[in-house]
């Protein structure tokens, strides 16, 4: 570090922010990610016993999504996958759990 340089700081990463209505659609399109991979739509069907059937007729059920999201969060590594396929930060999935109930 040079003592004479001047300080500048670095600027900060923009923290994402997810409405209520925001936490609903990531919430689906985490369902349709989980119904599109074969690996963790059965790991879903197997932890959860509930099948596609069930599943679609749930979708319009806030505290059914909440439960979606639960499950992705258990795991860092389908945490990361979604975040990369549907191009959003991590902690989208957070956010979008605190306006589920």
């Amino acid at each position: 570090m040079d003592p004479f340089k001047p300080y500048e700081p670095k600027p900060k990463a923009a923290v994402p922010t997810v409405t209520a209505s925001q936490a609903e659609v990531i919430a689906l399109r985490l369902v349709a990610w989980i119904v599109a991979d074969d690996d963790i739509r059965d790991r879903f069907t197997a932890l959860t016993g509930c099948g596609i059937d069930d599943l679609r007729s749930r979708l319009e059920e806030p505290a059914f999504l909440g439960s979606v999201v639960d499950f992705v969060l258990a795991n860092e590594a389908d945490v990361l996958a979604f975040a990369e396929n549907a191009g959003v930060p991590p902690e989208t999935l957070l956010l979008t759990r605190e306006h589920l109930p």
